[in-house]
């Protein structure tokens, strides 16, 4: 478990929650390559569209628990980590393990609502290169933070916790 935190830490810039988000992806490269390269290996599969779904499932749970477990022993991933950034509630207790859950869940709503977006506007104009947009579904959940009087992601908003920047480690 990760140490209590003060509930008076200023909430991380959307920038550096952006730059994280970034370093984030490339980390998650490696998790969903050898989760895939485990999945094919055991399922002999010998393509991608080979047992498709039961493959985005996998991935969706080797993410999950990448995600989840790095939040509940620390509160942060390795970029969060880098850039100062750590997941506490909103009084800078502990967050629970079912509140990870499903703040890892609804984390994935907005972009997926935006990815079925871009797919259904490729699909009504006929022009297959409009599916090029879907570089953008992942960025979807910055929308909701120029909303949110606190600049909140909405998954973080509906669970209660909050990105927090955490002071800089002392050098010596």
């Amino acid at each position: 478990m990760h140490p209590t935190i003060s509930p008076t830490l200023p909430l991380a810039s959307r920038w550096r929650r952006f730059a994280c988000m970034m370093y984030e992806g490339v980390l998650l490269f490696g998790v969903i390559f050898l989760a895939g390269y485990l999945f094919d290996t055991l399922t002999q599969s010998r393509n991608a569209l080979m047992l498709r779904h039961m493959r985005q499932v996998i991935l969706f749970v080797a993410m999950g628990v990448y995600f989840i477990l790095c939040w509940r022993l620390r509160g942060q991933t390795l970029p969060m980590k880098t850039w100062n950034i750590r997941l506490q509630d909103a009084v800078g207790a502990a967050i629970s393990l079912p509140r990870l859950i499903a703040r890892y869940v609804l984390a994935w709503a907005l972009p997926l609502m935006m990815a079925f977006a871009v797919m259904t506007a490729s699909r009504a104009t006929g022009y297959s290169s409009t599916d090029l947009f879907i570089v953008f579904a992942p960025f979807a959940g910055f929308i909701y933070t120029w909303f949110d009087r606190e600049g909140l992601f909405l998954h973080d908003r509906l669970v209660g916790t909050r990105l927090v920047d955490t002071p800089k480690p002392a050098r010596t």
